[in-house]
């Protein structure tokens, strides 16, 4: 997860060795039924969760009671292959849409689908649930607590998702945000508790691919530590997800479909 390595640190007009660890970056190959889907850097660890994900919300593979059979080989030592077997016929629209290309850990959107295709998820997010926002302070806390990569390295992402009472029920980091994400989605899968989730946080910013695997998982809030993007903003409102931006401590800002929120 990270790797230690020596560096000079300066200071005003001094310098000194240092000893810094580094969060792991890799890559990693997936291949759908020996074809290759798409190529990712991603942080080593919880894979099978991280390709859970990434086809649930990429609607590769939507089937919740079966698990995915996954095959993995190291090809050197960076690169990570992983060949996933599904019957023809649990194969849905998202398999047209390969990315063989390099998917960035800082990008999930790189030779995405178009964006249009976001609306074949479903209906518009629609609940009666609320959540009091002293829980969705707490869950913040709780995310930190648990972000060890992070306070080993300060160069990793988290993610974590909770029901509507603010039990945790998933949590993982990676170098991408996205990758931080589909993690969770995925373990939330694997464990099938992916129904019982109502609240999905990240530390960093929300962009707009981070909207479409909430929606997608039909998890009907999302907040993070960092900003929306104003593209975030617009999809979270047509879509009815209530997104919180900047919460920090005992703070929050939320930008859309605040009606789940209760003080």
């Amino acid at each position: 997860m990270f790797l230690e390595f020596d560096g000079i640190k300066y200071n005003n007009n001094s310098k000194s060795h240092t000893n810094d660890k580094l969060t792991c970056e890799e890559i990693l190959e997936i291949s759908i039924n020996g074809s290759r889907f798409l190529t990712t850097m991603r942080t080593p660890g919880s894979d099978k969760q991280l390709i859970s994900g990434l086809l649930y919300s990429e609607d590769v593979y939507r089937d919740l009671v079966h698990k995915l059979h996954i095959d993995f080989k190291r090809s050197d030592d960076i690169t990570m292959a992983a060949n996933v077997t599904i019957a023809e016929d649990l194969l849905c629209k998202g398999i047209n849409s390969s990315r063989n290309i390099l998917s960035v850990s800082s990008c999930g959107i790189c030779g995405k689908r178009e964006i249009e295709d976001i609306s074949t998820f479903g209906d518009r997010l629609i609940t009666d649930k609320k959540i009091k926002i002293a829980i969705l302070y707490r869950m913040f806390a709780q995310m930190e607590k648990n972000q060890y990569i992070f306070r080993h390295t300060g160069g990793s992402h988290a993610s974590a998702a909770f029901d509507c009472e603010g039990n945790l029920l998933s949590i993982n980091e990676d170098i991408g945000r996205h990758n931080a994400v589909d993690k969770v989605i995925g373990d939330l899968i694997i464990n099938k508790k992916l129904r019982d989730a109502f609240c999905i946080i990240v530390s960093g910013r929300v962009s707009f691919e981070i909207i479409a695997k909430a929606f997608s998982a039909k998890i009907p809030i999302l907040a993070a530590v960092s900003a929306p993007s104003s593209l975030s903003l617009a999809y979270a409102r047509e879509l009815g997800i209530t997104l919180l931006g900047f919460c920090r401590g005992e703070k929050a800002t939320c930008y859309a479909n605040q009606d789940r929120i209760e003080l």
